[in-house]
This record gives C-alpha cells, structure tokens and sequence, in this order.
C-alpha cells in the first residue's frame, strides 16, 4: 500500500484525539473501518503507531516520527492546494464572480449588474451567518469576494490576510411593528426600548458586543433575546413579541416599520474584502464600483433616509478613490 495524505490526516486525527474511538467520530468513520485501516498504515510503515490501552492511544516512537512529518506535510499541501485555486481561471476577463455574503442588503443588486453587463460570465452566490467563513472561503480560493459587516469603528478579521474596502456606514435603525406606541416617531431613542424582548439573526463579529454596551450607555440591559432567522424574526416582530435592530436600507414587510435610532448609538459598516494576490483582485476595483452603486440603487426605495444622508454626509455610501485596500485587523 502506498502511503497517502489522507493516512497521514487519519494518524494526526488518533493523536489529536488520544483515541481510535475518538478519531473515527471526528473524521466520520465507522471505528472497526479506522482501526482496519490504522492496521494498514502501520503495516505499510513496518510497525506500530500506537500504543494502545484504557486510557487511549499515544505514539510510539515511530509515531512520534511519521506525526512529525505529517505536521510540515499537510499544511503545505493546503497551502498548495489554496494557491493553485486562487491561481485557476486567470484572464483579463473574469469568467465568474463568486460571492459571499452576511445578510447583505445589496447582495442581489450587485447580481443584477454585473448580470447586466457582463451577460458571459458566470455569477454564483453563497450565504453563511458566519462572516470568518466566508473570509476563509475567499483566502482559500473558493470565493473570489465577501461583503460582510462590522459595527462601529472595528475591523474584519485579519486572520485571513484580506484585504477590505468600506462599501457604505449606516446608523443602525429599529424594527417595530405597526402597532407599537413609538412607531408613529421619525426616530427612537433607545432608552425607550428598555422593556422590549428584541429578536436578532444568527451571526458572528462584535455587533452583540456593541449593541450591549450601546444599551448600557442608555441605562438599561436588554430582555431576553430571540435568535431566529430572517423570517423569523420578522414573524415575531408581525406577532407584537418582539423587536428587532436592522440595516438602513432594510425593507419590512407590511405591518411593519423602521425607525432610526436617535443619536446614532449604533452604525454599521458593509465591507467588501478580496484576496490580494488572487486573479479577482485585479477586478477588485470594478467590483467595488458595483457594489456602491448598488447601495445607491438601494436608497431608492428609502426616500426619507436618502433625505437624512442628506443632512448627514459622514454616513452613507464611500467615496472609492479616497482609501486604498486595507488588511482587516479586528479591533472589538
């Protein structure tokens, strides 16, 4: 048998987890199929991995040796596997933009466009809750973009070595349904809402972080909070058993309103993020063009926000010949 580097992922999974057991859950595996294939690796190697009893399974010299290599080995070869992904399809003209997204209020209108005007190249979609996720699956090749958001003055992730340009900065506004007292206000001061149960969709970042200590500024901790998606937050804000917080350019559902939130004490900010060295980064700047004008085309419909961005030039969309690309270093 020749050795592979799926065996060499099956003896790191054993040591990582101290047992045979362990390891087959992990990788998915039934444990007498690991065990029989453990018995082929070490035959192939010419003896024994592990030693094994009660307490679980630990390397035995030789073990210790093949874990060794198999720790500079697997990591190169996804380094390779990444760089050889980001490095596929080069060209002038890309032939598809793959995008992912957080929630994002423009995503479907970045569609559009670039659906418009470039009819040849493929568009694929792809939405997580997760906006690490999505960084990875843009650092790895297989996406070539990600918008997602941060709040306040805080930056995504740097892990990944992204880098990330600021597509618009919005105050954060309140759902309410239409029944609700403070409905019929052009804006809503939080400490009003100090009763409320709030719903909010699943996520990652530091907008649970900001959205608690904006209310501990405004004197109160919030009630309970729902965790649902999309719908069902909107399900439980129609029912009257909850609000929720949401995007400027968010569009409710009839029976439902916006309101912003006096004062400004949360703002959002949409970021769009690329791989510096992969082929999309040569459209990145094009892309980011559609991606504003896709929020502008997205205050269409909010005429009295328009009107307040107005008023209120720091918010709204970004001007795209101001800052160059930055790699994101989060800060909250």
């Amino acid at each position: 048998m020749n050795l592979e580097l799926r065996h060499l992922r099956v003896v790191c999974a054993i040591a990582e987890t101290g047992s045979v057991t362990k390891a087959a859950s992990t990788l998915g595996l039934a444990q007498p199929a690991l065990t029989a294939q453990l018995q082929r690796i070490e035959r192939a190697l010419g003896g024994p991995l592990f030693e094994r009893d009660r307490r679980g399974a630990r390397p035995t010299p030789l073990g210790e040796l093949v874990l060794a290599r198999a720790r500079v080995l697997l990591p190169a070869m996804k380094g390779l596997q990444d760089e050889a992904a980001r490095l596929a399809g080069a060209g002038d003209a890309p032939r598809r933009y793959r995008f992912g997204g957080v929630n994002s209020p423009i995503l479907g209108r970045i569609v559009h466009r670039l659906a418009a005007e470039r009819p040849p190249a493929q568009i694929i979609t792809y939405a997580s809750w997760s906006a690490d996720e999505l960084a990875q699956l843009v650092a790895s090749g297989r996406l070539d973009f990600t918008l997602s958001g941060v709040c306040g003055d805080s930056s995504p992730s740097g892990e990944f070595g992204l880098a990330w340009r600021e597509v618009s900065i919005d105050p954060v506004h309140v759902l309410l349904p239409e029944s609700h007292p403070l409905a019929g206000q052009e804006e809503v001061r939080l400490a009003e809402l100090r009763h409320e149960q709030w719903v909010a969709a699943p996520g990652e970042g530091c907008f649970g972080d900001c959205f608690a200590a904006a209310c501990a500024r405004a004197g109160f901790t919030p009630r309970k909070v729902y965790e649902a998606d999309v719908r069902g937050c909107l399900d439980l804000v129609d029912a009257g058993e909850a609000i929720a917080l949401c995007q400027a350019t968010f569009r409710p559902v009839a029976g439902q309103v916006t309101r912003r939130l006096a004062g400004t004490p949360l703002r959002w900010r949409l970021m769009l993020g690329w791989h510096p060295e992969a082929p999309a980064a040569r459209v990145a700047d094009r892309v980011l063009e559609t991606a504003l004008a896709a929020y502008t085309d997205a205050l269409a419909a909010h005429p009295a926000y328009l009107a307040w961005l107005l008023r209120n030039p720091g918010f709204g969309a970004r001007d795209s010949t101001v800052a160059e690309p930055v790699h994101g270093v989060r800060t909250a």
